[in-house]
């Protein structure tokens, strides 16, 4: 059983998913999300803290996924792996409210059960190059 905050992980994430592939409206799609889900009223303001604060700052936060995995531009990653990356960074890089090693684990953790099989190592290596280089810098 999942906890709280991975729960409204989730959330974001497939919220975030059907935002990228679907193009539909943020507010209306987590607000659906979280009420599918039974969210706590906490819980579900942090999902969509979450899906805010990527929508709202998608265009730094893929550019810092340019620069980290060059080898793979954003229009070939997977939605789910994509979306996964953006939460992370988010959380590590603008909000900086949670380590990055809990950020990378997390990340995995989603990588892990909405991803493909290679997906886990992949978000486990983006992140790690963005962590290291944030640890050098401070």
């Amino acid at each position: 059983m999942p906890g709280p905050r991975r729960k409204a992980r989730t959330a974001a994430l497939q919220a975030l998913y059907e935002i990228s592939s679907a193009g539909h409206e943020p507010e209306a799609t987590i607000n659906r999300v979280v009420e599918e889900m039974k969210m706590e009223d906490e819980v579900a303001g942090f999902a969509r803290q979450l899906v805010k604060g990527v929508v709202e700052n998608r265009d730094r936060i893929d550019g810092v996924i340019r620069r980290f995995a060059p080898a793979w531009p954003l229009e070939q990653l997977s939605l789910i792996d994509l979306n996964i990356l953006r939460l992370a960074i988010f959380e590590v890089t603008i909000d900086n409210k949670l380590s990055p090693r809990i950020a990378i684990n997390e990340a995995v953790e989603l990588a892990k059960i909405f991803g493909s099989q290679s997906s886990p190592k992949f978000i486990n290596g983006v992140l790690g190059a963005i962590s290291k280089e944030a640890a050098s810098s401070r």
